[in-house]
């Protein structure tokens, strides 16, 4: 065994007794309505491994003494409550630890007595520490684990004294952003997009016995086609002639029988609708089980069956085990139009999500209670939603059941680690020993997650964080699990490799042309920010969101309909999914649906859900009344000298002013069409366009197109009707329902003053007009 931490082990003095007075939650920073439910005696008490349940287990949560040291023996520094990692406000301490230090933790446990527990191995289970962590019992070294994001588990019998207290010491080593280590958007100084560090144990820790031949591991294989399910079954101290028994049944209910005990929370809805099949084979051997007519899993009809697996010898059962499966399929198909596109059971659905940061201000990684962790999800649901990106964070194991039991499509990341690169940079080169690392913690976070029916698709790299080698980790991850769809990757530095074709764009919406041999989808667009007043991380201007704040909860709930009015189109062009950034709040980012201590959702529900669900149906039409750079070449005039006051008023004369056509810029600004050069810094652009009577009855049709680079003012008939401040990385979409008064039926004119202070520059804008389908009768995807 290789010892991380030899010198540290045995350090934790004194030992002392923990109650409920020691703990209570660090003050300072917003809480969710869940805190108040988290019991220091009890946190986290359900069940942790919903896809492999055993009835016997004991939970090891609640309050630990800890102590962050250089090295050596250590004084305890106080109660630490497990499993809130130690920069959280739930674990009641609050503290960094950095690059230079080490995490200890100790408690003491008694092995229960019975029929049980008597005789069996007992091993000891970790949902997730991160990074680095060496565990003893009573001295003794049992294991140690590298990885910030897998549950892991040691059979610690043998280092078990015969009675008594057993002393359990935890050392973790966490550098966070000063080394290589896959860590998503934690770093040790938070900001804009990245933040707070996560320290040490963040998931359940739990005793369990088993005999010693014993159900190690499942893996899942649905085949449609067939009707069957494959089962690989890992076995511990198996024998010759030992077998394996699987009996599946689906009793329509909602969610399965494994998780209707007392510590899984869930309701029970009852039908008459109950199915039964088994299949007896040689342990060790995959079993293949018959599904007669299939219930298939679907977001709107999330089908689940439990399933039985049991070791048996001789005629008797030595283990079993209980768990649940989805039969559903993923896969790349051509449509009747001829276009590829993700087919979920072989027909296109557009799948349509939030990004989910998965991030907490009382807990950071850990969810204050199930309640909590299933409550995101739940509104997610709510909303019209029917998939999840879960970005660069893995999430506990329970968090797919719920996924499994809602009916969410997951998009699961590899949390980004090591160097960049940027749009057009070629391949990161990583050290042999972080791109080790990078395969192995993948491998283990795909293993660990590959039953859950929920997960379609797998996203080895986010916008070129720590991207190498990028078509050889594409295909091992395809290697890994040839079931489900490869991200390749999302966002920036595309390869031509992968299933998908990966467009970010903010605020986007937009969408990369339809290829042969992979779907083309939108993996992040929106972020539209709106700083809530008493529910934000910071009271500050440094809350921020995608091409400025908007003004209020109307504005963000008419900016995100436009932006599906925009998207609506793309999906008959062959757009396959879209991911709207986001989900919450997170810190001093304030582009969520909902504020992040979860006690406001910023948009009416209702509303928001009704124009999301229009995507499923017959698309808009777009009639554009100002074409921007992007599509067609358009004429402006033009003048980089400061003009006469009323320049922007319809009436003004510009016949002295420049003609010169859109885009005004710089060529080395990213995502621009420039037509006309503009590199001094201040630029004014006037354009007369004509309205129809209707166009006008209809302002909240109207859109703006808008790529600003930077501060910019837009008039309509001499009416400031937008101003934004700073600068865009692409066309952004901007509603102008609030400028009615503006409009004329006939001549308009618009003029827009753009400033520029440093860096790349660019002016461009368009008017578009979104018009409702005739027909929104019949759900087309």
């Amino acid at each position: 065994m290789k010892h991380l931490f030899p010198l540290l082990y045995a350090v934790l003095l004194p030992l002392s007794f923990a109650s409920a007075d020691d703990w209570q939650i660090v003050p300072g920073k917003i809480v969710t309505d869940f805190a108040k439910d988290v019991d220091p005696k009890n946190p986290l008490p359900e069940y942790p491994r919903p896809q492999l349940v055993r009835d016997t287990w004991l939970n090891l949560n609640g309050l630990w003494d800890y102590a962050v040291t250089d090295g050596g023996n250590a004084k305890a520094d106080g109660k630490i409550l497990v499993p809130y990692p130690i920069e959280s406000a739930l674990s009641g301490v609050g503290k960094t630890v950095g690059k230079d230090k080490k995490l200890l933790y100790k408690r003491t446990f008694i092995v229960p007595k019975g029929e049980n527990w008597n005789g069996q191995q007992i091993l000891l289970h970790f949902g997730a520490v991160d990074w680095k962590a060496a565990v003893h019992i009573n001295g003794k070294e049992v294991g140690n684990h590298v990885g910030g994001y897998s549950p892991f588990s040691f059979d610690i019998t043998d280092a078990l004294k015969p009675e008594g207290e057993q002393e359990l010491v935890v050392t973790v080593s966490d550098p966070t952003n000063d080394s290589f280590q896959p860590r998503g958007k934690q770093v040790n100084n938070p900001r804009g997009i990245f933040y707070t560090a996560v320290t040490g144990i963040w998931d359940t820790v739990w005793l369990e016995p088993v005999p010693q031949t014993s159900i190690d591991k499942l893996k899942f294989v649905p085949n449609l086609k067939n009707s069957t399910l494959s089962i690989e079954t890992t076995i511990k101290n198996l024998q010759d002639g030992d077998q394996i028994e699987a009996k599946a049944s689906f009793k329509n209910i909602g969610t399965p029988a494994v998780n209707r005990r007392p510590f899984l929370r869930r309701t029970v809805q009852h039908t008459a609708d109950v199915r039964h099949s088994s299949a007896v084979g040689k342990a060790g051997e995959p079993l293949v089980l018959s599904i007669p007519s299939p219930k298939l899993w679907t977001p709107d009809e999330p089908n689940l069956y439990d399933l039985t697996v049991s070791v048996i010898r001789n005629g008797k059962v030595i283990d079993t085990v209980d768990s649940y499966f989805g039969m559903r399929e993923i896969s790349l198909g051509k449509t009747e139009d001829g276009i590829t596109r993700i087919l979920l059971n072989g027909k296109f659905l557009f799948q349509h999500g939030p990004l989910d940061q998965g991030w907490f201000p009382d807990g950071l990684y850990t969810a204050p209670t199930d309640a909590a962790l299933a409550y995101d999800l739940e509104v997610t649901k709510k909303l019209g939603f029917n998939m999840l990106r879960k970005h660069v964070k893995v999430e506990p194991m329970r968090f797919y059941y719920h996924c499994d039991r809602l009916g969410l499509l997951v998009w699961q990341d590899m949390p980004s680690g090591d160097k960049g690169i940027g749009v057009k940079s070629p391949d990161a080169v990583r050290s042999p020993e972080s791109a080790a690392n990078y395969e192995r913690e993948w491998k283990e976070i795909i293993e660990t997650r590959y039953n859950a029916p929920s997960i379609v698709v797998w996203v080895p790299f986010n916008e070129g964080w720590g991207q190498f080698d990028t078509c050889r980790i594409l295909d091992l991850t395809k290697k890994l699990d040839p079931t489900r769809l490869v991200d390749g990757p999302s966002g920036w530095s595309d390869r031509g490799c992968g299933d998908l074709y990966d467009k970010h764009q903010y605020r986007g919406p937009g969408m990369f042309p339809p290829e042969e041999k992979r779907a083309t989808v939108l993996g992040e667009y929106g972020g539209l920010g709106l700083p809530i007043k008493d529910h934000t991380w910071i009271e500050s201007d440094k809350n921020w969101g995608y091409g400025g704040n908007l003004k209020d909860q109307d504005d963000l709930l008419q900016t995100y309909k436009q932006l599906n009015q925009r998207m609506h189109p793309l999906i008959a062009q062959g757009l396959s999914a879209a991911v709207y950034t986001q989900t919450t709040d997170v810190e001093v980012e304030v582009n969520g649906l909902m504020t992040y201590d979860r006690k406001i959702i910023k948009v009416d529900a209702e509303k928001i859900k009704a124009s999301n669900d229009a995507l499923h149906y017959p698309a808009l039409e777009t009639k554009t009344l100002i074409p921007t750079a992007q599509t067609a070449e358009s004429e402006w005039a033009y003048t980089t000298d400061k003009p006469a006051d009323g320049w922007e008023k319809a009436d003004f004369n510009d016949s002295a002013w420049k003609k010169g056509k859109g885009g005004f810029g710089t060529k080395i600004t990213p995502n621009t069409t420039v037509r006309t050069e503009w590199n001094t810094g201040d630029i004014w652009i006037r354009k007369s366009f004509d309205l129809s009577a209707e166009d006008v009855k209809s302002p909240s049709q109207l859109t703006l197109d808008l790529y600003h680079d930077e501060d910019a003012e837009v008039f309509i008939n001499g009416v400031k009707v937008f101003e934004v401040k700073g600068y865009t990385t692409n066309y952004a979409n901007f509603p102008l329902n609030n400028a009615a008064r503006a409009f004329n039926a006939g001549k308009n004119v618009i003029a827009i003053y753009c400033k520029q202070t440093n860096g790349g520059q660019y002016i461009d804008a368009g008017i578009s007009r979104t018009i409702p389908a005739k027909d929104t009768s019949k759900r087309v995807w």
